[in-house]
């Protein structure tokens, strides 16, 4: 199956329009009722479709909002540049090698590109010139940062960080901004703040899916993701130098901004509420009690009848990201610290681990346990690990909950480990620990094996086989409804 690297997010719509669903839909409200369609479509349709907005209430047609475009797997391993007829277990490891192997390529700096179709400065400068969305009920206001890639560089290395981080619209030419303690791009900007100058920073809302992943990934400290991402291209991503901070602002996005973060205790606002991946309103001011960090916009980029990507985060229970990616990273951070015969490993929202092994001695389970925990990919915001035998696919929440019901003996088969890496946007952190700032949690493992000791004398499984399964699936898919595998 022939793959494709996308410029820019309309190749990538186009091809998406090509092999899955999708639905244009016109004369939808910005306000709210976006919000809950796409809920709605998310959460009571399998493999949803790619939604379009055009005709917004209040707004000219052209100016456009995709949603979902990565709630099938399939569209995920498109937009991977990865053969979209593979099993999610398969494309989990598939993906995880292409980001491992991904040798760095520099971006290219070009003098122009599309997005300089239209440029607003000064008392030009128009946020809401676009539709930008308010999803969730109680939500403190609009928030255009949701499918964004911001980008900052450190003053001192020069280093320069993509993350992907939230933010509130507060009047035509500010920003709010909000992001989590001990992330990168926070670090970058509390190096300024510490000199009393404010950090320069770039934002791109709709840009080629690649770019956003990237964003989304996390790497080490001093590694680029713009360089990861030429790697995953097969070639540099294509730039422009911005005029007003000199930071670099990826040619074919459909949306920029360029502006400065002040220090907050010279200039901050109320950030949110929001509704978070939780599904609770949380982090931002009503987080912390604080008022939050604002980017004062100096100019905005724009290509003609430019597309914003809503990726406002769900409920878990909805699905808006179809394909894992972190699990692949600790699949491969699992065996890099030597835990053998992982067959499958799968992460259900930010809060549940599921790791496939073949039982080889005596402990193997609690060692693969411990291991998710310790591993970068898997340490932050976790809440539970479950460790299932080789016949479960990870990816399968009805068979690991069946795993769960049948191998788990309460009392000696769940484990509770404490002190363990959070976040402030975590709903269960007791009041005392978030003013304390003690961002710590426990997690629970539920080793769902079979015991090693008695494994051989465990009832025999009377599921219809794995290989016979899918053998009559792909027989008689033309003739009943099954669901992409």
């Amino acid at each position: 199956m022939e793959t494709q690297v996308f410029d820019d997010l309309r190749q990538y719509i186009t091809a998406a329009k090509q092999m899955s669903p999708w639905k244009e839909i016109k004369g939808a409200d910005w306000n709210l009722e976006i919000g809950a369609l796409v809920e709605a479509t998310a959460e009571l349709i399998p493999q949803p479709p790619m939604l379009i907005f055009d005709e917004i209430k209040g707004y000219p047609s052209g100016y456009r909002i995709v949603s979902l475009p990565y709630a099938d797997f399939r569209r995920v391993a498109l937009a991977l540049g990865l053969p979209y007829d593979k099993s999610k277990l398969e494309l989990v490891r598939m993906a995880s090698r292409k980001i491992r192997s991904a040798r760095p390529i520099a971006p290219k700096e070009i003098a122009r590109g599309p997005i300089l179709e239209n440029v607003m400065t000064g008392s030009d400068v128009n946020l809401l010139k676009f539709p930008v969305l308010r999803s969730h009920e109680t939500d403190g206001g609009r928030y255009i940062g949701t499918g964004d890639v911001i980008i900052n560089a450190d003053p001192d290395s020069g280093y320069v960080n993509m993350g992907t981080y939230r933010m509130q619209v507060h009047s035509p030419d500010v920003l709010g901004l909000w992001i989590s303690p001990g992330q990168q791009g926070r670090q970058i900007c509390a190096k300024y703040w510490e000199k009393g100058q404010s950090c320069p920073i770039v934002a791109t809302f709709g840009q080629d899916p690649l770019t956003f992943m990237a964003s989304m990934t996390k790497f080490p400290w001093q590694t680029s993701e713009l360089d990861v991402l030429g790697g995953l291209r097969g070639k540099p991503l294509e730039v422009f130098k911005g005029p007003v901070t000199g930071l670099p602002i990826p040619a074919h996005a459909e949306i920029a901004i360029e502006g400065y973060v002040p220090p907050p205790g010279e200039e901050a606002r109320d950030e949110g509420p929001f509704g978070e991946w939780t599904g609770y309103y949380s982090g931002g001011t009503i987080g912390t009690g604080e008022p939050q960090p604002v980017v004062k916009v100096k100019a905005i980029y724009h290509r003609d009848d430019p597309i914003l990507d809503d990726e406002a985060p769900l409920w878990p229970g909805a699905v808006r990201f179809d394909l894992n990616l972190r699990a692949g990273l600790l699949w491969d951070q699992l065996e890099s610290a030597g835990i053998q015969d992982v067959v499958g490993v799968y992460a259900h929202s930010n809060y549940l681990y599921v790791v496939a092994i073949r039982q080889r001695y005596a402990g193997h389970a609690r060692q693969a346990a411990h291991a998710v925990i310790a591993c970068s990919a898997a340490a932050r915001h976790g809440r539970y690990v479950v460790v299932v035998d080789e016949d479960i696919d990870p990816t399968n929440l009805n068979e690991v909950l069946w795993a769960m019901e049948t191998r788990v003996d309460p009392a000696t088969d769940i484990e509770t480990v404490d002190g363990c890496w959070s976040t402030p946007l975590d709903p269960r952190m007791p009041p005392e620990k978030r003013a304390a700032r003690d961002h710590s949690n426990s997690r629970a493992i539920f080793y769902a094996v079979r015991p090693f000791a008695w494994r051989d004398k465990f009832p025999k499984v009377s599921r219809t086989s794995r290989k016979l399964f899918e053998e009559v699936v792909k027989k008689y898919s033309g003739i009943l409804p099954f669901p992409p595998r």
